[in-house]
């Protein structure tokens, strides 16, 4: 379970940061970070990571794809979750 945990803690760091550096590098007009990898950081598990940056950030804010589907995949990981916890642990 401890393993668990730190795995979540650093993706969400980890898709957090990397919604700050795409910000940054966008303002300088440099390479991005590719959509797909802002996606896949939430899909493995740091949504929430994500979201805060994008927020925190001020980072796709106004892409649909964005404000509709980070929010969507923390609420999936969510309802896994408690399912997860409902079924194995309680």
């Amino acid at each position: 379970m401890n393993f668990f945990f730190c795995y979540l803690l650093a993706v969400n760091v980890a898709g957090f940061l990397l919604f700050g550096v795409d910000k940054s590098r966008a303002r300088k007009h440099r390479w991005r970070i590719p959509e797909r990898v802002l996606f896949a950081a939430a899909w493995i598990g740091g949504s929430l990571g994500c979201l805060a940056g994008m927020y925190g950030f001020r980072h796709k804010t106004r892409h649909r794809t964005f404000v509709i589907g980070i929010p969507a995949i923390f609420l999936l990981q969510c309802f896994l979750l408690a399912g997860f916890v409902y079924r194995y642990l309680l």
